[in-house]
């Protein structure tokens, strides 16, 4: 059995009445009627004039009737134009405590949505009170300390939040919209939006994932829809449509508008029309000629409808659609296509035959203007929306349904936050350990208790009229309280060997500068300071057997340098192999320990690659002689250091070179020379040559001293 349907497309210059039988194989159009409004009695799609658009409703209604008789409900929509898109976001301290529970990531959503409902009613300036309908939200992100993630739960962070983008209808347009119906003997049975109407005869869910652009081009609006990521991303209109391109003919070929808008559809229609101007001329005017006289104010029509997607969008979409009366522009879609830097064939009109589910009848119009129209016909019968009445802690709501209502929409309609009426969380403690502040946070408070027709519930379920909801306020969460055990975790000591004794190391704690134990409570402002040794140098701090010093590295400094000296210094041994004392010990290991001996001079220059000692060969009456002569002054302090001086850590020296050369006399501290018989003079001799004591000499001199009688 077929159903009959009635729908109204009530726009900025005429309304037009639609019939349409619905069966199971889908829906036909059985008739129409189109009639304009006799003056301006709507403006960019909002009714002003209620009594006017009521007169125009009926002559609708009354033609249709004719044939079809007596229509008393019908199918309309509220203009897309009306419609608000908003951001939101919310955010909840987490403490570094994850979210268990979906309800809570649901909660944060809802905190959203109230956000982008105050930011609408700042920018509409309505104060204190929230006159629109939140028709829908998706939600764009979530984050976890600012960083992008898929899903909020069993994730760790300071703080979570969430950003959605929320559509808003304002009260007024449904209002003024029953009342016109009112008037004209009509009864609502089904509302939708007019962008949803076209979208969903058009572009179904299934297409919606891609980035698609409806642009409606009526007589006063465009409107605009954007479909993405399988929604309807955004909404939006500029004022400038069909009645642009008829004042520029109107400019242009000196005619009264209403001529101008007839001329205009004989030439789009036929390709060719008359015109005759105010002053009598008549004049035969071409699609070609038309087109290139007014190329100017179409360019202006697709600037503005272009921005507009820019806006939007951010970019250009993957392809457009043109409906509406002013979709037949010339030259419309080449225009828009350039602008967005599309390919011609991305931007395409269609009509009512691009309609999967629509049956064609041959004596009706297949033209674009007709698809709003059948869009609102089938959408509204397929999602109607209603009005609904529920009551939130005593406080009376009415709802306007445009898709299942749940509680949640109850609570944003009567301004509630949810995350609002979680309980306090409890009291944090500061403290500080190993020098570092850290946060112990207190529990966090309880969720709502939220409750519907007296049974416990959450947001995401669904209301029906006459509903009860009530919702409490969730308990505070308690002070942070933890032991010394907890925080720091357990730590086990470690066993080790030396010498031929086992020793236990054990960690150590302290709070407040006072030994602790494990199952201690940490307050507030609490100092903690513990320490677990595990490398070898903080091992042998803590055995009583070795001075910690006799380890240490030997260091001086020289001519104001730190130098290390290496044979000064401890070797050790881990389980018999060498290691440095930063070494990572284990449990059970064995530590050896050799100490260094004590450096002297000799030992301090040998390193840096020197010799205390300048030698020198000569020989002295045939036998072979090596003198000696420190090549270095070494000095600690004032005192001049010989080459076994025993060198102690921290000593601060001076070295220089020492440049004395060697002279015949020094011969003499290497030879005994016995005088005690010699009698007579005797002569000194260098290399057979008479020489002096204070003569220098070179290795390999030969020196001689020869008596005479």
């Amino acid at each position: 059995m077929k159903e009959q349907i009635f729908a109204l497309d009530i726009g900025t210059r005429s309304v037009t009445g639609i019939i349409l039988n619905q069966d199971k194989e889908g829906f036909e159009v059985i008739d129409f009627c189109m009639i304009e409004h006799n003056h301006r009695s709507m403006c960019d799609g909002q009714i002003h004039d209620v009594v006017a658009v009521a007169n125009t409703i009926n002559q609708v209604k009354e033609k249709l009737e004719q044939s079809h008789g007596t229509l008393t409900k019908v199918c309309v929509a509220a203009a897309g134009r009306s419609l608000i898109t908003m951001n939101g976001t919310a955010t909840l301290s987490l403490q570094n405590q994850p979210i268990k529970d979906s309800e809570i990531v649901q909660h944060l959503e809802l905190s959203a949505v109230q956000d982008a409902l105050e930011k609408v009613s700042q920018q509409e300036q309505v104060a204190n009170t929230y006159p629109y309908y939140c028709v829908g939200y998706s939600v764009l992100h979530y984050y976890i300390d600012e960083q992008q993630i898929g899903s909020l739960i069993d994730q760790r962070g300071e703080v979570a939040s969430t950003k959605i983008i929320a559509t808003f209808l304002p009260k007024v347009v449904v209002e003024s919209l029953l009342a016109a119906l009112s008037r004209a003997e009509l009864e609502m049975e089904a509302l939708t939006l007019e962008p949803i109407a076209a979208m969903d005869v058009l572009i179904p869910e299934s297409m919606r994932r891609l980035n698609v652009a409806l642009v409606d081009i009526g007589a006063g609006t465009s409107d605009i829809a954007i479909t993405n990521h399988g929604t309807v991303a955004a909404y939006g209109m500029v004022a400038v449509a069909g009645d642009e391109i008829t004042e520029a003919i109107s400019d242009t070929y000196l005619l009264d508008f209403p001529d101008a808008e007839t001329f205009k559809r004989a030439i789009v229609q036929h390709k060719e029309a008359k015109a005759q101007d105010i002053l009598g001329f008549e004049t035969t005017i071409s699609y070609k000629q038309l087109t290139k006289d007014i190329t100017s104010a179409i360019d202006f029509l697709a600037a503005k409808i272009t921005e507009e997607i820019f806006k939007l969008n951010g970019k250009p979409p993957k392809a457009v659609m043109l409906i509406g009366g002013g979709s037949l522009t010339p030259k419309i879609t080449k225009m828009i296509a350039k602008k967005l830097e599309l390919p011609e064939n991305r931007v395409a009109v269609r009509d009512i035959s691009a309609i999967k589910q629509l049956t064609l009848n041959e004596n009706l119009p297949i033209q674009p203007d007709f698809v709003t129209p059948i869009g609102i016909a089938i959408a509204a019968k397929r999602n109607p929306v209603h009005y609904i009445s529920v009551y939130l802690n005593e406080l009376t709501l009415r709802l306007f349904e445009m898709r299942t209502l749940t509680v949640g929409d109850c609570f944003i309609q009567a301004g509630i936050d949810v995350h609002k009426w979680y309980g306090r969380p409890g009291a944090a403690s500061i403290i500080t350990v190993n020098g570092r502040k850290i946060t112990l946070p207190g529990e966090l408070g309880e969720p709502p208790q939220i409750m519907l027709n007296g049974t416990v519930t959450t947001v995401d379920k669904p209301v029906k009229n006459g509903d009860y909801i009530q919702i409490e306020r969730g308990k505070d969460g308690q002070s942070a309280t933890i032991t010394l055990y907890e925080l720091i975790g357990e730590v086990k000591p470690m066993t080790v060997w030396f010498e031929n004794h086992q020793h236990t190391i054990s960690p150590t704690f302290f709070v407040n500068q006072q030994p602790a134990k494990k199952d201690d409570v940490i307050q507030d402002n609490d100092i903690i300071d513990w320490f677990q040794p595990k490398r070898l140098q903080d091992v042998i701090k803590q055995l009583s057997s070795i001075e910690y010093d006799r380890i240490k590295p030997f260091s001086i400094f020289v001519n104001g340098k730190e130098v290390q000296l290496s044979i000064g210094e401890a070797q050790f041994f881990i389980n018999q192999q060498k290691v440095d004392p930063s070494h990572l010990l284990y449990d059970g290991d064995h530590i050896e320990i050799i100490q260094g001996k004590q450096p002297n001079v000799q030992d301090l220059l040998a390193q840096e690659g020197k010799n205390y000692w300048r030698s020198i060969t000569v020989f002295f009456n045939g036998k072979k002689i090596q003198l000696n002569q420190p090549a270095y002054i070494v000095k600690r302090k004032d005192e001049r250091l010989k080459g076994d001086s025993l060198l102690d850590r921290g000593d601060k020296l001076q070295i220089s070179t020492q440049n004395n050369g060697f002279i015949y006399q020094d011969v003499f501290q290497h030879v005994d020379l016995d005088l005690s018989s010699a009698s007579g003079k005797f002569q000194v001799y260098k290399n057979k040559q008479p020489a002096q004591f204070h003569e220098s000499i070179q290795p390999g001199d030969e020196l001689e001293i020869i008596w005479s009688e």
